[in-house]
């Protein structure tokens, strides 16, 4: 470790200096919790394909933006249409 990466208290043995959490690290907002997610992450929790993830957009059944040349998918409507299907 070198001395620019500790910190030195009067009478202990010196410290790492604990680095920023990276992003996609500790401090994660749970799934539910979140406002949007990519088409990936909504594949990967519900399970789906992206060509079905699509025709669910194509349908209006998803709430979704496209900001620049990513499309965000809204939790809350991702949410809101597995427990309306789990239901049945």
């Amino acid at each position: 470790m070198s001395h620019s990466q500790r910190v030195k208290n009067e009478g202990e043995q010196p410290q790492p200096v604990q680095s920023p959490a990276k992003p996609g690290e500790a401090n994660r907002i749970p799934f539910d919790q979140r406002i949007t997610c990519t088409i990936d992450e909504a594949c990967e929790v519900t399970g789906l394909g992206r060509t079905k993830l699509y025709e669910l957009i194509g349908a209006q059944h998803l709430v979704t933006a496209t900001i620049g040349r990513r499309r965000l998918v809204s939790v809350s409507s991702l949410l809101a249409l597995l427990e309306t299907n789990m239901s049945k």
